[in-house]
This record gives C-alpha cells, structure tokens and sequence, in this order.
C-alpha cells in the first residue's frame, strides 16, 4: 500500500511517512544529480526552485506568474494567459520525475511528487517497493494524463496566437540561453577540474552509461574536443536592423560594407539599397545552438572533458587534424558545415535562393519503404506558428586518422537544440544503436552515418521532444568541399 502524502515545512517531521528538511533537500539533489535530469537544465531549476519555496515554508508564493518570472526568466510583464511556459514545462518534470523514479530512483528513501494542477510538491518515505504513479484525482496513468494536459495546452496555444513581438521574444530566449549554456559550461569544467584534482581519468564513461559510451567512442583520446557554433553573417545598418549577406566578401565586424557590395549579394538588394551605411555583423547566432552547448559541454565535463567552444570561422586546420569537431546549426547558417559535410543519402536543400526562412528542406536521396523524399519544417495551418521541425545527425570521419567531424544540424536553429537533446539522452542514444546494430554498428564500434530527427515544438521555440525518423549509413569518405553541396545557398 502507498503510504500517505506529507507536505513539507521548515521544521523537522518525525514522523514515519514523514521525511525531515534534511531528508528532503538530499533527495532533490540527488534528483538533480541524476543521469535522467542532466540534460535537462530547466527542469533543473525548476524543481530546484519549487522545493526550496516548499521546503522553506514560503509555498504560497508558487503561483503562475512568480514562477515564470522568478524561475523561467519571463519579464514583469509576463503574462500565464498568453504564454503557457510553466504549465508545458511543469508537465515535462511531471514526466520526468516518473521516468527518474520508474529507473535508477526506483530505490531511493524519498519520493517527490507534484499533484495534476498544482506547482507545491510532496514528499514521502518511499514504500519497500515503488507502485506505478498514477494521477490521484482520475486514477488514470501519468501518461493518459499527460496526453490530456498537453492537448489542453495546445488548444489553449492556438486560442491566443502570438502575443509578443519576434525582436523581445527572440532576447528573451538569447538571454534564457546564453544563462543556460553558462550554467553547462561551469558545470562541465568544474566536474573536469574536479577528476584531475582527485586523480581520476583524463575521460571518464560511468559504467552502464549508454551515452557516454556512445560518446566515449566518438572522441577516443581527445579529452578537448572542438564544439563550433553557427555565426551567419549580416549587414547592419544605423538602426539596428539587420539584413542576411550570404554571399560576397567578409570583412571583420564593424567594418564597413561597400555599397555596391551589399546590393550585389544581399539576400533583399532593393531594402539594402535604401538602407543607409552598412557594417559587417556575424555576433548572432541561434538560442538552438546555444542550448546545444550547455548540453553537450555539461555531458563531456561529467566525463573529464574540457572542450573548446569556438565561432565555426575560427576551426582551423590544425583543430581538424588535433581534435574531434562537433558542428551545430546547417550549412545555410554554418560555413564550416558547407564545407565539411559528408555526402550521404540525405541532404540540405533550398529551392528558393533568395528567401530562406522555413523554405528549406532535407531531400532523401534513396527513401526506403515508408520513407518521404523530403522534409520541412512544419507550421500550423492558421496561425504559421512552428509546431515541429527537423534535423541531420551526420557522424563521419574526419580529416586526418582516427579524429571524428559531429554535425547537428536542424532547418531551424530548435531543430538543432532537438538534435543535441536526442544524442545525449538515454532514450535518443538507445534508438540510435539499436538502428546502427543493423548495419554493423554496435556498442563497441562506431560507423559514419546519417539519422533524420523530427523535433516537436511548443510556441514555435520550446523544444518538447525529438524522435527518430530514420538513420542511413553513409561510406567513411573524407569531407567533401563546399562544391558536394551546391544546393546550399
């Protein structure tokens, strides 16, 4: 029988279903610590910041809006009527806690446990053996719940359309992201200076991992392994405004453009031509990528690692040659990408050569049964709003003996966040070389290929789930120049 649920205070329970303060603020660390919780840096500070109100006593500030300003990062302004991020995300640590406790949390001292409609947690000393949790006011599974609640959610999204303005939400998210990839980096050099101050392993795989296993083999020797982030090049003008310059000469940032330059190879010349002075501008790039960072800097600090983070104009020969290269973002967005991708059976593709956004596509060259020849990003039929988006996970040798190029890259920058979840979560791992066994492929050898990802999304940029379509393996060729993909615009 499960025992009865105990609210939290700030004093010490004695009782015997009754965990103390001290009891409880251990399990949610060892929650967070968790192998199912680590890439997920949200969830992370959500939970963190629900049972510490909870704990402290101060349970009754947990309402909508504190929790998405004071935990989420949303404004002042923010408003839960128009922006369902906490409920989307409370829903996603409800699932995950189930899918933690369900696996390495099946024998802990302590569950915790947030009731369907409410943001104040329980905690309970588990039973001998951990029933299946179930949602106490209909009885149903989690997972039947879930289904409700989601749809709920979705419905709610279309109701209220787009309430805020691309330029605020697109800081929101850079400053949200750039907070998070900050958050993995520090985590991932302090858990590497932690191993070389205690003695440990230049690379660290925790036994039974299956991700850093896969990951393991990918980087062999290389304990500082390249990650290289996209940089498109704009023109910026007096205003702020910023113009795409995919073509023509580059000169630093803040340089002057030539005029007859910009109306020559910008993607709009006629708005260029009447836009004023303009100057180089390649300080952007997609909060995707960003979150891509702090998950794949966190994983390979765990592991003992300290990679070196760069813009991708500045991989080098001598990174290519020295180190595995792990690219992010397209080749519409990332250069080295258009020059180092590996030709195989799927490929980036943009029919339009001078309008790009959510054009482009992903043609399969030799579709199997079931297959579709290409690929887009999808959007809802009234409101245009992204609902899902999808990526190329391209494993192939590098350029010189024994070194390794990664490329992640979606049609739009969440479909490159949904790519980097996907390689470095159990379930996306699991999925991955089950597929690769097929073809030779299994847990002690890795082989060059190509896996499509679809990334489903919540409001255009929330990043909800990223699920196998299909994987191809390609030839261990070498990486073709920017001629094997003409396509690229």
């Amino acid at each position: 029988m499960r025992a009865g649920v105990a609210n939290v205070d700030a004093s010490d329970h004695t009782g015997a279903n009754e965990p103390s303060v001290e009891e409880c603020k251990e399990q949610v660390r060892r929650v967070i610590r968790s192998t199912t919780f680590r890439n997920a840096a949200t969830l992370q500070l959500l939970l963190q910041f629900l049972t510490d109100k909870t704990i402290t006593g101060s349970a009754d500030v947990l309402k909508e809006y504190t929790i998405g300003v004071e935990a989420l990062g949303r404004k002042p302004d923010f408003d839960p009527k128009i922006d369902p991020i906490v409920r989307v995300q409370s829903h996603r640590l409800r699932v995950k806690l189930k899918e933690y406790y369900e696996a390495e949390g099946s024998g802990d001292p302590i569950l915790i446990q947030f009731p369907k409609g409410h943001y104040v947690p329980t905690f309970e000393t588990m039973p001998a053996t951990l029933p299946v949790l179930t949602d106490s006011s209909t009885d149903k599974p989690e997972s039947a719940a879930a289904v409700d609640e989601v749809s709920s959610e979705e419905a709610e999204e279309k109701s209220t359309g787009l309430a805020q303005t691309g330029r605020r939400l697109f800081f929101n998210l850079a400053l949200f992201a750039i907070a998070m990839m900050a958050l993995g980096y520090w985590l991932g050099v302090w858990h590497a200076e932690k191993r070389a101050t205690t003695g440990g392993a230049a690379i660290s795989v925790s036994k039974g991992d299956e991700v850093e296993s896969f990951w393991g083999r990918f980087l062999g020797s290389d304990t500082t392994p390249v990650i290289a982030y996209t940089d498109a090049v704009f023109l910026l003008d007096d205003s702020n405004d910023l113009f795409r310059f995919r073509h023509g000469a580059i000169d630093s940032r803040g340089a002057l453009v030539d005029p007859h330059l910009a109306r020559e190879f910008a993607s709009n010349p006629e708005i260029v031509a009447k836009a004023g002075q303009l100057y180089y501008e390649n300080g952007y790039t997609g909060t995707g990528e960003l979150e891509s960072i702090a998950m794949l800097a966190g994983l390979f600090g765990r592991m003992g690692m300290k990679p070196i983070i760069k813009s991708s104009r500045d991989v080098t020969p001598e990174d290519l040659n020295q180190h595995n290269v792990i690219l992010l973002g397209s080749p519409f967005q990332n250069a080295a990408v258009a020059q180092l991708l590996t030709a195989g059976d799927f490929r980036y593709n943009n029919p339009d050569q001078h309008h790009e956004q959510w054009r482009a596509q992903i043609v399969n060259d030799h579709p199997r049964a079931g297959e579709a020849t290409t690929y887009h990003t999808e959007r809802d039929a009234t409101t245009k709003v992204l609902t899902a988006d999808y990526s190329l996970i391209t494993i192939a040798a590098g350029v010189s003996p024994g070194r390794w190029i990664a490329i992640l890259g979606g049609l739009d920058t969440k479909g490159t966040e949904g790519a980097a979840m996907f390689v470095t979560s159990k379930h996306g791992i699991e999925r991955l070389t089950k597929n690769l066994s097929g073809f030779g492929g299994g847990k002690n050898e890795l082989i060059p290929f190509q896996a499509l990802v679809r990334v489903q999304l919540a409001k255009g940029y929330q990043v909800l789930d990223a699920d196998l379509v299909s994987v191809h393996p390609i030839s261990p060729a070498k990486p073709e120049t920017s001629a094997g993909t003409s396509s690229t615009p």
